[in-house]
């Protein structure tokens, strides 16, 4: 990638649609690595909404994290334009009054099994 495109990057386009053959390809491939393993995690739509909806959220960023019993979890949070977490937004209160506040950090996945 050239670094003028590095620096147009469009985050909020970062992703893309593939067929159900080439999806299902790809999980029965992890399925046959990972025959133990975690099959996957499923969130629900009012979490994303809730982050999407963030001032300044172009997309979502995952990361791989131990929760407080030690499982393997996703945290995710908003993405700024940067492609960047997205750790604080700026808001301007309906009195003028501009106030930084924490962005939403989640997880509270359901993890699912084999």
């Amino acid at each position: 990638m050239l670094q003028k495109e590095l620096l147009t990057k469009d985050y909020a386009a970062v992703g893309g649609q593939i067929t159900h053959e080439q999806a299902n390809d790809f999980v029965e491939s992890y399925k046959e690595a990972n025959p133990t393993g975690i099959a996957g995690y499923a969130l629900g739509r009012n979490i994303i909404e809730k982050i999407l909806a963030q001032p300044g959220c172009v997309g979502m960023r995952f990361h791989y994290g131990l929760n407080e019993l030690g499982q393997k979890t996703l945290v995710y949070y908003g993405m700024d334009a940067d492609g960047k977490d997205l750790i604080t937004h700026t808001m301007v209160m309906e009195n003028g009054v501009i106030k930084n506040e924490a962005a939403i950090a989640a997880d509270l996945i359901w993890v699912f099994w084999r």
